[in-house]
């Protein structure tokens, strides 16, 4: 990926506390993986690194996709919705996991009549992707 110039992170309309929402999708596929955050030198850095990273609002710092579970978002396109305030990565999930629950994504849950069902599989435990409570 080319690098833009940096003027690019002033076209995004940043909420009060300098955060943007991130939808994550995997590329080839089109299925929506996650919603995640980043402040600007998250999106600087996923576009010059070529990779996701994300501000991490739990912890405070920036957070690279699989820096612990080794499950690298590897970013194939960078989508800006209308209003500006919503970013769109396309990209290639490794691993095939995305959710720190060891699912595929993040959106596992379905509601049904009788409220929320997980309907898709664990690919792998929690425990055996982290070897710290740092879900990545």
């Amino acid at each position: 990926m080319s690098e833009p110039g940096a003027d690019f992170l002033d076209a995004v309309h940043w909420d009060a506390r300098g955060l943007v929402p991130v939808i994550a999708q995997e590329d080839a596929t089109g299925q929506v993986l996650m919603l995640a955050w980043m402040n600007r030198e998250a999106l600087a850095a996923t576009v010059t690194q070529g990779v996701a990273v994300y501000w991490s609002r739990s912890r405070g710092r920036l957070w690279r996709k699989g820096e612990v579970s080794g499950h690298v978002q590897t970013v194939r396109e960078l989508r800006l919705d209308c209003d500006g305030d919503t970013v769109l990565l396309r990209v290639e999930q490794h691993g095939g996991i995305a959710c720190h629950t060891g699912r595929a994504r993040c959106f596992f849950q379905r509601l049904t009549d009788d409220g929320w069902v997980s309907d898709e599989p664990v690919l792998k435990t929690p425990q055996s992707i982290y070897t710290d409570h740092d879900h990545a």
